[in-house]
């Protein structure tokens, strides 16, 4: 049955290939995304012998592989080495943090991840068979057989471990190691959820009217390319089909740096005629996709509208699809989006502003050097989830439902984009697309990425979560943070001989709270305001929703005095410390703020408004200055309204440590 996977326990176990003895490792981390970097990283920064499994040439995932426009839903659950990384990327462009940025730029912080302890990474590989012995107390595995990929010639490898995590976003090593999992859409039915399978909604949608047929309303001519003859089902209904993949292009505007876009092999303009249609019924002024820029004249881009960079219908055998199926998709993506550039920069049928428009772009000569300067990473949105000990539903998102056990946060909005395109009433629809937000940071649970079966592997990209609730979940920030989660977990069952069931989550997130980074560099102090214990207010504020975390502090109108808002924390190191203070889009009235270090009282004015907000996201940091702080005393942030009647927002202060 396609969508459910069960294995019983009973079936004969695998035999590796025969490819001599296994080299062994502490951990092994299986998938070189970006939370496979950070997963390998934290394991070896705390002294375990770690192997990182790449099935390409690169690493970092969709975070290098063109998704620089970070989809980041509150900074606030963006926390150790994913802010780390973040951290770096701004230190390259000159900044306290960079959310937008190239993709070799990405590449290379976690290559720098992987050297500064000397990781070892098997490039070029992927699984063909895991062995397994069955325990007492369930399935553990003892190794792992990988073979080269189509592209490469290399001898086949064995992999044994004491424990491992599987990163890839397809969960190769999850389905191997007879995990259950599931690959499409539940019915709402199933979690009592309401966004949950077949959604047929307004966005990126075509207008009514809009013919499907090769001849204008005459449906025995047959449909255009890309429409499927399947009959849309009741909305909530639950299937096999995965919302769309595509690729987040990175193209260029500088003349010195782009290669112009040509005319690929297999060009078929057919491929795009239902964009034709559509622009009879409103006349296009840009481009029918986002065009996020990133530094250096290069894009991020993304779906966007009815007909665009999503390759809607075509992924649907990709989750538990073999190498050569997969490699097929990919390319079939390849081709429908080069020859969407083309068709839309050279076909005389399309606007002649969009055809200027689109022949600005060319594909980058500093990127993708390898690969024709074009990704080799598909955007995989979904593909299997595990269904583990605990499953994350709709509920968990907006809060009806919290676990206890949370090893990371997500906070983006439940985000599927479409899974089929079909016929309905004699007009062409897209179906799948759903967007709901409104909700704030929520906790991720421990057993979401947990098996039930198996005792020492750990799944913390196809977690365990509904189709839904993983559209909120599946962002590149979460990601790294579950992977560091993960990957203290499998530490922590190492050093204690105990299977990822029973370890302690408890000490899992004081270690990821008192060691952030993993290599005991100081961890910052971030003060938000909801944190009675450090945060006072005086004057009337009232609490708004929106900025850093969860709630954002604002200043009452009325009344003729001032309103402050005073955070104190003391300081566990000495040294110098840079302080910021986040100011939030909807924060536009100067403030005033007094900085108290016990030796030195310093007095700004901030204007908020001359903070720049890029990106998705709310807000960033201002900065206060630089302060030299001493062990032991406690420092104090005041921030007031300049005048009684100023509405200011009082969000979240942050101390960052000089490292």
């Amino acid at each position: 049955m396609k969508g459910f996977l069960l294995i019983c326990l009973f079936l004969p176990l695998a035999a590796l290939s025969q490819t001599g003895p296994a080299k062994t490792y502490d951990i092994c981390v299986y998938g070189a995304t970006s939370g496979g970097v950070i997963a390998a990283y934290t394991a070896a920064a705390q002294g375990k012998k770690v192997i990182l499994i790449a099935t390409g040439s690169h690493v970092g995932g969709l975070s290098s592989g063109g998704l620089g426009y970070t989809d980041i839903g509150n900074k606030y659950v963006v926390t150790g080495l994913a802010l780390d990384f973040y951290r770096r990327v701004g230190q390259h462009y000159g900044k306290l943090e960079q959310w937008i940025f190239e993709p070799h730029v990405a590449e290379d912080i976690f290559r720098d991840y992987l050297k500064r302890h000397n990781i070892t990474v098997i490039y070029g590989h992927s699984l063909t068979a895991v062995d397994l012995s069955i325990r007492k107390f369930g399935i553990r595995i003892r190794n792992l057989s990988l073979h080269p990929t189509l592209s490469n010639k290399k001898p086949d490898i064995k992999i044994a471990a004491n424990q491992y995590i599987d990163c890839s976003y397809e969960g190769d090593l999850m389905a191997k190691a007879r995990v259950k999992y599931t690959v499409g859409r539940e019915a709402n039915s199933q979690y009592n959820e309401t966004y949950d399978g077949v959604e047929l909604r307004d966005k990126h949608q075509f207008a009514d009217g809009v013919d499907p047929y090769k001849v204008l309303g005459d449906p025995k001519s047959g449909l255009l390319w890309g429409i499927s003859s399947d009959t849309l089902k009741p909305n909530g209904t639950g299937d096999h089909r995965v919302q769309t993949y595509n690729v987040r292009v990175c193209l260029s505007n500088d003349p010195a740096n782009s290669i112009p876009i040509t005319r690929p092999a297999d060009y078929d303009s057919t491929h795009y005629e239902l964009y034709l249609r559509m622009i009879h019924y409103k006349a296009p002024t840009s481009l029918p996709m986002y065009i996020s820029m990133m530094p250096n004249h290069k894009t991020d881009i993304n779906n966007n509208g009815a007909f665009s960079t999503d390759m809607i219908g075509v992924n649907y055998d990709y989750p538990d699809g073999d190498e050569a199926t997969r490699e097929k998709i990919i390319q079939l993506h390849k081709n429908y989006t080069q020859g969407l550039f083309y068709f839309l920069g050279h076909d005389q049928r399309v606007p002649e502003n969009i055809r200027r428009q689109m022949l600005q772009w060319g594909y980058p000569k500093d990127e993708y050097t390898d690969n024709g300067n074009w990704t080799s990473q598909i955007y995989v949105r979904e593909a299997r989830r595990m269904i583990g000990r605990y499953v994350m539903m709709q509920a968990n998102c907006e809060g009806k439902i919290t676990v206890n056990d949370g090893i990371a946060m997500a906070a983006y909005t439940m985000d599927s984009h479409n899974a089929e395109r079909i016929v309905t009433n004699g007009m062409v629809k897209n179906e799948g697309d759903v967007q709901v937000g409104g909700f704030g940071p929520y906790p991720i649970s421990y057993r979401a990425i947990t098996p039930t079966n198996v005792t020492n592997l750990l799944v913390p990209v196809c977690l365990s979560a509904s189709h839904i609730a993983y559209g909120s979940i599946r962002m590149e920030p979460v990601f790294m943070v579950l992977s560091q989660s993960a990957a203290q977990a499998a530490v922590y069952a190492i050093d204690h001989h105990t299977t990822v069931q029973k370890v302690n989550v408890t000490d899992i997130r004081k270690s990821l709270r008192e060691n952030p980074l993993a290599d005991g560099r100081t961890p910052d102090i971030l003060l938000d305001d909801n944190d009675s214990k450090h945060v006072k207010t005086n004057g009337k504020w009232t609490v708004g929703h929106g900025g850093y975390g969860p709630t954002v502090l604002i200043s009452d109108t009325t009344g003729s005095s001032i309103k402050t808002v005073k955070y104190s924390h003391p300081v566990t190191k000495s040294g110098a410390y840079k302080i910021y203070t986040y100011s939030s889009s909807g924060n536009k009235t100067p403030f005033s703020v007094n900085i108290s270090t016990g030796s030195v009282v310093k007095n700004l004015t901030i204007n908020p408004a001359d903070t720049e907000i890029e990106g998705q996201t709310s807000g960033e940091w201002t900065s206060l200055g630089e302060y030299q702080l001493k062990a032991g005393k406690a420092v104090s942030i005041k921030i007031s309204t300049i005048h009684p009647a100023d509405k200011i927002e009082a969000d979240a202060v942050l101390l960052v440590p000089g490292r």
